[in-house]
């Protein structure tokens, strides 16, 4: 039995989510690249409309809950970008790789669950090719100070 093929973008509104417009970059760097097969996406902010909804440490000012829901959004983001290289999200073969990092407090060990909040949005959205392989980092401080970083990378056809 294989699954009936549904457009990313409509999973994405099956959700309550549609896709942002690409983040600005805060540095000197692209947001997204093509490379052969594959499409890096740089570090995605958990930006809403050109600005953090929260700033801080996980395990401090944050708390895991919210900074599961800011990688989701850190997801969303990184899709855009991947959107804005590509033109159209049914080319994503597989989300190949998660790459995630989060400030956290110097006793908050629980990078992983905050990570899922990336990882479960591509699973959802991309089915069994959302599976993917994935890094999660916690680091003293992120730009902006920011909560959550997360990349991806994509295998696109």
């Amino acid at each position: 039995m294989t699954d009936e093929f549904v457009h990313p973008e409509d999973r994405l509104a099956q959700l309550g989510l549609t896709l942002p417009g690409v983040a600005a970059p805060v540095a000197a760097y692209v947001p997204a690249l093509r490379t052969g097969n594959y499409i890096h996406t740089s570090g995605q902010l958990p930006m809403v409309e050109g600005k953090l909804p929260q700033t801080g440490k996980v395990g401090a000012e944050v708390t895991p809950e919210e900074a599961k829901a800011l990688a989701q959004r850190c997801a969303l983001n990184a899709l855009a970008a991947v959107k804005a290289e590509l033109g159209d999200l049914a080319l994503v073969r597989r989300v190949v790789k998660v790459v995630g990092f989060v400030a956290s407090d110097p006793g908050f060990t629980g990078q992983p669950a905050v990570l899922n909040g990336a990882s479960e949005l591509l699973g959802e959205v991309f089915g069994e090719a959302g599976k993917h392989a994935r890094s999660a980092v916690g680091v003293a401080v992120l730009p902006l100070d920011a909560p959550v970083e997360v990349e991806i990378v994509v295998e696109v056809v």
